[in-house]
């Protein structure tokens, strides 16, 4: 594995669990711990998108209070949105 992937990966992971607010460093948190390992660059450059946005954008998104913008609106956001929180052991 290169290590520049590597450390990116790392430094998404520390981000998803720290956005700010204790909800969503639970969800976003558990769905990198479980998922970001599989992403390829490109949808860690999708994710990294979703990352930079508002914590009150993202958690209307999760919330289905909110559409997700057309921009965001990709196979990354359909993996978050789909992610089984519940399942999680944290």
């Amino acid at each position: 594995m290169d290590d520049d992937f590597e450390i990116r990966r790392k430094r998404l992971l520390y981000r998803s669990w720290h956005r700010g607010t204790k909800e969503l460093d639970l969800f976003i948190g558990a769905f990198a711990d479980a998922h970001l390992v599989e992403l390829s660059p490109e949808q860690l450059d999708r994710y990294e998108a979703i990352l930079e946005r508002d914590e009150t954008d993202i958690y209307g998104w999760l919330s289905r209070r909110e559409p997700v913008p057309p921009e965001l609106d990709n196979d990354v956001m359909a993996m978050i949105l789909g992610y089984d929180f519940e399942k999680t052991s944290r």
